[in-house]
């Protein structure tokens, strides 16, 4: 007679009765690590799925996840660190992440603003978290009439923030067609008109005053963490003098 390594019952099928746990366990292979990375990215359907509504209704889809189902989308800070490192990774294989090296003269660059500003471009995962926070502060204040609360706002930025970044890697496959000018015109656009396309549908598809609404906001909240990031490295210099 068997017994459960877990409970010490007595097994006689594959699971135990008591608490469900395996009566033998499979050993570790290529096959349970790969199906392994895949849970924990949801890639089964949950990646590509998440891509294709966030890319065709933003925001009715994330209003679907945060008020019915949520059963088939990709985790929203799981995809937004993942989009952001394939960025970064795409971007520093075109060697696209020159490009805002390149935009630094060396005075800033070695200054503590320019150093965090490179932190912010090889960490976008972590940054745009940081950064989504300020935005969300901003929605929420221009779109407080709907009673989103704050973390139900920050779900929606993860997912457009995520979105965003996953446009701008393809775009940066391109990089090397289009030229430092084109890729910066492109690149500035892109980073406004999605997530204001994609907050005004969310909010209120209809009203033109929502996209302009939501312009400010992704603005001013992206204002806001500039300012964060010039007032800190401003408090470290006078703290390392």
């Amino acid at each position: 007679m068997t017994k459960c390594k877990h409970c010490k019952q007595a097994i006689t099928d594959n699971f135990c009765a008591n608490c469900g746990h395996a009566a033998k366990i499979k050993r570790i292979d290529k096959h349970y690590l790969s199906h392994e990375i895949l849970h924990l990215l949801h890639f089964e359907k949950g990646f590509p799925y998440t891509f294709r509504q966030l890319i065709t209704r933003p925001g009715h889809s994330i209003r679907e996840f945060i008020t019915e189902d949520r059963s088939k989308h990709m985790k929203p800070v799981a995809y937004l660190i993942l989009t952001s490192l394939l960025y970064t990774l795409v971007a520093h294989a075109f060697h696209a992440d020159d490009f805002a090296s390149n935009t630094q003269n060396d005075a800033l660059s070695h200054s503590i603003y320019g150093k965090i500003q490179h932190w912010v471009q090889t960490n976008y995962g972590y940054a745009n978290i940081l950064m989504g926070g300020l935005i969300a502060l901003c929605v929420s204040l221009f779109f407080r009439k709907y009673r989103y609360n704050l973390f139900e706002i920050t779900v929606l930025l993860c997912f457009i923030m995520g979105e965003g970044m996953l446009i701008l890697t393809l775009l940066t496959l391109f990089y090397g067609l289009l030229g430092k000018g084109a890729y910066a015109i492109l690149l500035g656009v892109i980073s406004l008109v999605y997530p204001t396309w994609a907050i005004g549908q969310f909010f209120d598809a209809k009203k033109p005053v929502s996209y302009v609404k939501a312009f400010f906001a992704y603005s001013l909240g992206y204002l806001s963490f500039q300012i964060v990031l010039l007032l800190l490295a401003m408090a470290i210099d006078l703290i390392s003098r």
